[in-house]
């Protein structure tokens, strides 16, 4: 691989806002940043970039791993901080008709 002369994020995937597990949001991922903005196609009028390195997402089970994989092929890097995940307090069907509830009923 040559050498790219823009800059690599290393980041912890989030979770999907489609599912409420946490499947797939596991590891690190190496992402290149674009190096040339996009530019609409005339005869198609879709847009498009030379940037074949934009397509590339690299999965990597630690950071370490991801780092290393960077330094080694050259690559400059900066590597964000994993998002702090909310403890969520796990919620009862009961407390829905408990006596004493502040909270107005709703239906």
């Amino acid at each position: 691989m040559a050498q790219h002369k823009g800059l690599a994020r290393i980041f912890q995937p989030p979770k999907s806002a489609m599912q409420s597990g946490r499947a797939k949001a596991h590891g690190w991922m190496l992402v290149f940043e674009p190096a040339e903005a996009k530019a609409i196609d005339p005869l198609t009028g879709w847009y498009g970039s030379g940037d074949m390195l934009g397509q590339l997402r690299l999965h990597f089970d630690t950071r370490d791993q991801a780092v290393a994989y960077a330094q080694a092929q050259g690559i400059a890097y900066e590597v964000e901080a994993a998002p702090a995940r909310a403890a969520m307090k796990p919620k009862v069907y009961a407390e829905n008709f408990r006596f004493g509830r502040a909270e107005n009923w709703s239906h």
